[in-house]
């Protein structure tokens, strides 16, 4: 793009990937090449119909982006990769995400060996796909101490196994995946039990929930569980309480704040192009005052936030008991998110009219900030964990 006769400037302005190493350097331009020709122009109308590209996923895993080992990939290049398949789409983001970061990881982290040489493979390369199954319908933010979904222990001649009982909701990738990670709560003892439920088993039934204004692509499901048997190789061994996925869920949290800079870069791609090249009043609208403030205001929003994850992916390099806090990813979500709220808002505006509907990308933008907003912890409850950290007083009932 170029203005004033020359090339304007990255949205990266103070350029945070020039730390990437060259290696990282050219995966990134590579995903990039793939997004412009496999994704981008195919996106709003996917979003439009509610499909998901399922004939893409074969070329997703060819570019070995993902688990189990991430490459030997730091996690500033990791979390840049969910930026820009964010900045592209949304929904394929958060298809990888869900995928990857939840259903994979959970195998890498809590499954056994058995479990891993069976599933591994396939979830890695795509050949089958994962969810993850936590949230129920009247349980979001209070899960882990409200959750109603049942697994009882059973022992009879055939052996041990699990009856589920219960119902899951919002559950991304459910209306097709081929396993889900299932948390149920052990009838006897109380405590949350993880599961990898065969999605084909008798008793499953999967709907998807319709009429979303947000993530339109993603397939989200309500799952129905009716006395569904899952045998005792299929329960997460490395899983004794909801106290055990504190890891697996604030890195996906940080995959998550990721997201809220690739929303506002693309943002502000798509409101900095249409005001350079939109004409009013017989000059650009990049020429008004007013539209300059907004446009640096986005920018001001995007540069902050990406600034703030290059140092969450500084604390997870250094691992241990260097690694981030979940206070510090608390903060850092609800921090992104926050901005990019904003930022989404400011380009809604500059395209007036036009920023209402799909077919100038803004709207659809800006409506999928609002499932940012509010996924993998609400605001409100990143907001409360920072304040319990920074006070030493918990606001959370």
């Amino acid at each position: 793009m170029t203005g004033a006769g020359h090339e304007l400037p990255s949205a990266d302005f103070y350029d945070y990937e020039s730390l990437l190493t060259d290696a990282e350097a050219a995966k990134l331009a590579q995903l990039r090449e793939f997004l412009a020709a496999e994704v981008a122009p195919y996106a709003t109308g996917w979003w439009n119909d509610a499909e998901f590209p399922a004939h893409i996923l074969p070329k997703i895993a060819a570019l070995e982006l993902a688990a189990p080992d991430r490459r030997s990939f730091s996690h500033l290049f990791t979390g840049l990769v969910v930026a820009e398949m964010t900045r592209t789409d949304t929904s394929l983001a958060t298809f990888f995400l869900v995928h990857h970061d939840l259903f994979v990881q959970a195998l890498i982290d809590f499954g056994s060996e058995e479990q891993k040489a069976r599933l591994l493979p396939d979830a890695v390369s795509l050949r089958t796909t994962g969810a993850f199954a936590l949230t129920e319908p009247d349980h979001g933010s209070d899960v882990a101490g409200g959750m109603v979904t049942t697994a009882q222990k059973v022992q009879d001649d055939d052996g041990t196994h699990w009856v589920l009982n219960g119902a899951k909701r919002w559950i991304g990738n459910g209306t097709f995946c081929n396993h889900m990670l299932l948390w149920a709560k052990d009838a006897d003892t109380g405590e949350v039990r993880g599961f990898i439920l065969d999605a084909s088993l008798p008793g499953v039934t999967r709907s998807k929930i319709e009429n979303k204004i947000a993530l339109r692509t993603v397939q989200n499901a309500h799952i129905v569980l009716s006395d569904v048997r899952v045998e005792e190789r299929d329960r997460f061994s490395g899983v004794g309480s909801f106290g055990d996925t504190n890891k697996l869920l604030r890195h996906s949290r940080i995959s998550v704040a990721w997201q809220a800079v690739g929303q506002q870069l693309a943002a502000f791609d798509v409101a900095r192009a249409y005001a350079v090249e939109r004409q009013q009043f017989g000059k650009p609208l990049a020429s008004f005052q007013m539209i300059q403030a907004q446009l640096t205001r986005m920018l001001g929003n995007a540069s902050s936030s990406l600034a703030l994850m290059v140092r969450v992916a500084g604390l997870q390099d250094r691992g241990g008991d260097g690694d981030a806090t979940m206070a510090q990813v608390a903060l850092a979500k609800a921090h992104t998110t926050a901005a990019m709220r904003e930022t989404v808002s400011l380009g809604r505006s500059i395209l007036g009219g036009n920023g209402i509907v799909s077919d100038y990308r803004m709207a659809k933008i800006f409506a999928d900030a609002e499932a940012i907003y509010t996924y993998e912890g609400s605001h409100e409850i990143n907001t409360l964990i920072a304040g319990r950290a920074i006070t030493g007083v918990s606001a959370i009932v």
